[in-house]
């Protein structure tokens, strides 16, 4: 599944581009924002997922070892390169052809 959060902020970026121009402050500012989207779902929000991953799979084998209760937390995960990638692609590929029409 490509990632949305990605295709929007491309599409944000691409179509700011061809409406203001690129020298314009809004693409500026719209592409700031996809940098930060992108960097979010690659790198912050996966290592929060593998992290939570690890953090029960330890908490799992602590509870049967000592015969405890555990609740595990949720392990949202992020986006791979490739997802972010096609997002990415498929959000650029859209505002063009809606430029377009």
């Amino acid at each position: 599944m490509p990632s949305s959060h990605s295709a929007v902020v491309c599409s944000f970026v691409t179509s700011t581009g061809i409406k203001e121009g690129i020298d314009s402050n809004y693409f500026v500012f719209s592409l700031v924002l996809a940098m930060v989207v992108l960097r979010d779902s690659l790198g912050v929000r996966r290592a929060a997922g593998l992290q939570a991953k690890a953090i029960n799979s330890l908490g799992k084998q602590s509870a049967e070892k000592n015969g405890l209760e555990f609740h595990s937390v949720k392990e949202i995960q992020g986006h791979t390169p490739l997802e972010v990638l096609v997002g990415a692609l498929l959000g650029i590929l859209i505002a063009i052809i809606f430029s377009l029409i």
